[in-house]
């Protein structure tokens, strides 16, 4: 598991994840604490009887709990799935009933406004798993049944074949179709994190695609803490001032996003831009090289996404 393993190499004292929500001050956590909160989440699945292959979904924000319940079903060899917070009641019930769900960890006003309505339509749905303060009926409090989990995990033999991750289509074109990442899919995620990201130990890493799609999954969540990186996780939506100013408060090097979001960005004028200090994007924090800035987008095309900082030259750029 990458967070152990960092942890093992004497890296639990580096940041692995920064909150950053809508309002209010910015959470640091480290792969330490990312360490012991996974772990206290896998022996909870155990407790509730949650073992290999059963499907964890969440419908949860860019929040800390994601990570935890995204690495924690890992670690105990379950399938974690990830459902886009904004769907409304019909999609997630389509989804939960694709994927057999077995587990859903969601928030109190997630539950009550999309999920409660169609529990009577889920009887595989065994567990709901609530984040936050509020309650309902037929769910526990996610925080409280943690509590009391020791930090440490026992991580079982996986079959490198063994389903690891569900991502549902759009479901724009007809019924959604779940895909299957196995296990072994992480040495391909590093791998492309590595050469097409340029990801390094120490470096500050924002993706900002929802956790809920595969993009905010793959290179959101895993890849970049197999490498050591320090990943940053913004709450709210699109405004540019604010993304500008966690570019330069959280000194990012490596910044992920669409080609929609640059332009935007764009629109918004140079001037915008010129009040932040995004000297960071120029130098990598984990060996002081010079570098051009690494800011990638999600293009789907061979040649990537031009970079204004770079002389509008076009950097490769992950598909």
């Amino acid at each position: 598991m990458a967070l152990d393993a960092q942890v093992a190499a004497g890296h639990g004292d580096d940041v692995a994840l920064i909150c950053v929500p809508e309002t209010g001050p910015a959470t640091r956590h480290t792969y330490a604490d990312l360490s012991r909160e996974t772990s206290r989440f896998a022996h909870l699945l155990r407790q509730l009887g949650v073992g290999t292959g059963d499907r964890v979904m969440s419908l949860l924000g860019r929040q800390a709990e994601q990570y935890v319940t995204a690495l924690g079903t890992l670690k105990n060899g379950s399938v974690f799935s990830p459902l886009f917070s904004s769907f409304g009641p019909e999609p997630i019930r389509q989804r939960l009933l694709l994927g057999d769900a077995k587990v859903l960890v969601t928030t109190p006003s997630l539950y009550r406004r999309k999920v409660a309505a169609l529990r009577a339509e889920l009887p595989m749905l065994e567990h709901v798993l609530l984040v936050g303060a509020g309650t309902a009926d037929a769910t526990v409090d996610l925080e409280v049944e943690l509590a009391g989990q020791p930090s440490s995990f026992d991580i079982p033999a996986t079959d490198p074949e063994q389903m690891a991750l569900l991502h549902f289509t759009s479901g724009t074109t007809g019924t959604p179709k779940g895909a299957i990442h196995v296990h072994q899919a992480v040495l391909a995620h590093h791998v492309s994190a590595r050469y097409a990201l340029d990801l390094h130990r120490g470096d500050v890493f924002w993706c900002t695609a929802d956790p809920g799609w595969v993009t905010g999954t793959s290179y959101g969540m895993i890849a970049p803490l197999t490498h050591g990186a320090t990943l940053v996780s913004f709450a709210g939506e699109y405004d540019p001032r604010v993304w500008y100013g966690i570019l330069a408060e959280h000194r990012v090097n490596v910044w992920y996003t669409a080609p929609t979001a640059l332009r935007m960005l764009m629109r918004s004028g140079a001037a915008l831009a010129g009040e932040y200090d995004l000297s960071s994007c120029a130098t990598s924090p984990a060996s002081g090289r010079r570098s051009t800035p690494r800011w990638c987008c999600g293009a789907r095309t061979p040649t990537g996404c031009p970079s204004t900082t770079t002389g509008g030259r076009r950097r490769p750029g992950p598909s």
